[in-house]
């Protein structure tokens, strides 16, 4: 029989891990999936930020847990696959949002800056998918892994903006999107990634800062991201009825990456 709508995006009965999951774009997609009604683990490297996040959860009604792990170290990651398979018993949804930045001209860039940005942006994701996937995804033959990239990824920038480890990282994760989806279709799995442009978080705050209203001027819709656009798409990429969407990118970004030049 066919489903209604509500049932394709009902998560009841499922489980998400959110990584980034204590702030800006990762707590929004968390309290998305939550909504929907997804059983939530949640993490990053802090705490103190974690319990915070974990307790507005609840307090919403949702079934939420933290673990704190440092996504540039190998064996957390594998302890925090673990820790959340052994708390929800497995991993139907993995959002791989944690992530880091940095600016410096390309020819001034430290070499440091760029290892911690391409092995948080990248590396991690492809731990924490490799583990979720090997311990459960493939066993039980479903899974949603959702991508956090960026219309970063999509080119380069506008002049003043001087970001080639982000960039080149979120274009990465685009490529890595593609390719893992293309492995792993035949396991049931799906993957998909959000392009997010410019949102008020902590990581555009520097942006925001030095280019404000300008930038404003330069988006379609004349406006940044809120605290609802990532929802609709979170949603969608991790339930049934974005069962046969897979290897694909979208950009929520009010239009900005529809421009002539980006």
């Amino acid at each position: 029989m066919t489903r209604s709508i509500q049932q394709l995006f009902n998560l009841e009965g499922r489980t998400a891990l959110i990584t980034g999951g204590s702030r800006g774009l990762g707590l929004q997609m968390a309290q998305a999936l939550g909504e929907a009604g997804a059983r939530l683990v949640i993490s990053s490297r802090k705490a103190s930020e974690l319990e915070t996040a974990c307790a507005q959860l609840r307090a919403q009604g949702f079934d939420a847990h933290w673990i704190a792990a440092d996504g540039l170290k190998e064996e957390e990651v594998h302890q925090l696959a673990e820790a959340s398979l052994k708390h929800l018993g497995h991993i139907d949804i993995l959002v791989n949002n944690a992530g880091a930045t940095g600016g410096a001209p390309a020819e001034d860039h430290p070499v440091a800056g760029w290892d911690k940005v391409m092995n948080l942006n990248v590396r991690s994701y492809f731990l924490l998918s490799q583990h979720v996937a090997r311990a459960s995804m493939i066993p039980r033959r479903h899974g949603r892994i959702i991508n956090t990239a960026s219309i970063a990824g999509l080119g380069g920038n506008p002049p003043g903006m001087k970001t080639i480890a982000y960039n080149t990282s979120k274009g990465a994760v685009i490529t890595f999107t593609q390719a893992l989806a293309c492995e792993w279709g035949h396991h049931g799995i799906t993957v998909n990634a959000i392009c997010p442009g410019v949102f008020p978080t902590k990581m555009a705050a520097g942006l925001l800062d030095t280019l404000g209203a300008q930038y404003i001027e330069h988006v379609p819709l004349r406006r940044v991201g809120d605290d609802e656009d990532l929802k609709g798409l979170a949603v969608l990429w991790a339930s049934d009825a974005g069962k046969h969407i897979t290897g694909q990118w979208l950009a929520v970004d009010g239009g900005v990456s529809a421009l002539a030049g980006g």
